[in-house]
């Protein structure tokens, strides 16, 4: 069985590429997939005869969920490893990928197989191999206040008892990845220098929703 790659040097020279527009991954946290095309059906055979990782990554150009042919991508993705996955028949698999750690592509590969293939780097996200770099400079107290005036704003429930349990780390992670926010928000929330930064983005972003919706309310006479 192939571990968990533990820092940027575990990682191999190039991993199989899967473009997917709004589709976020993050560090430890886990992403379901149904993968149902041919060419990704072939990729997760490989990746599942192999070391099991792949590079999640959006295109650039987001009117396609998952372009064919070369379609110019982000330069940012992140790697992540089949720790579930289910036959469902009539050649489609349901996976679940769990994050590894961010990566800069490097360069595409000129590959025979259906799927694109590229070189990447994950050294300038060194940090991403631990799972709790910077808990310490979020501020957790302004976090779950967002996540309490969301929760009214959006009117659903959340496991609180669950949520104190979490680590500030996944739980930053876990949060940005349920948003509700489009592929540019998304690949903001990717790049992020710090989970600080990470945290503070999506605060941003439920603040700006929540007082956008208030200014479109009636007003009580």
């Amino acid at each position: 069985m192939h571990k968990r790659p533990a820092s940027p040097a575990d990682l191999p020279r190039s991993v199989p590429i899967f473009p997917l527009s709004g589709a976020l991954l993050l560090p430890f946290s886990h992403r379901p997939l149904n993968i149902f095309e041919p060419r990704y059906v072939r990729m997760i055979d490989d990746a599942l005869a192999g070391d099991r990782l792949i590079g999640l990554i959006q295109p650039l150009d987001t009117t396609e969920e998952s372009p064919r042919g070369r379609a110019d991508l982000q330069k940012v993705g992140c790697v992540g490893r089949l720790t579930h996955w289910e036959e469902n028949g009539d050649d489609r698999y349901f996976v679940i990928l769990e994050g590894v750690t961010r990566f800069e592509l490097v360069s595409e590969l000129t590959v025979m197989t259906p799927y694109r293939q590229a070189t990447v780097s994950a050294t300038p996200f060194a940090n991403d191999f631990d799972r709790e770099h910077g808990e310490e400079a979020v501020d957790r107290t302004r976090f779950l206040k967002m996540m309490r005036d969301y929760a009214e704003f959006g009117e659903f429930d959340l496991n609180w008892d669950e949520i104190e349990k979490t680590g500030t780390a996944d739980l930053v992670n876990f949060c940005c990845m349920v948003s509700p926010y489009g592929a540019r928000e998304k690949q903001v929330l990717l790049e992020a220098k710090s989970l600080a930064d990470r945290a503070e983005t999506l605060i941003a972003l439920a603040e700006f929703e929540i007082a956008k919706a208030g200014e479109g309310a009636p007003v009580l006479q």
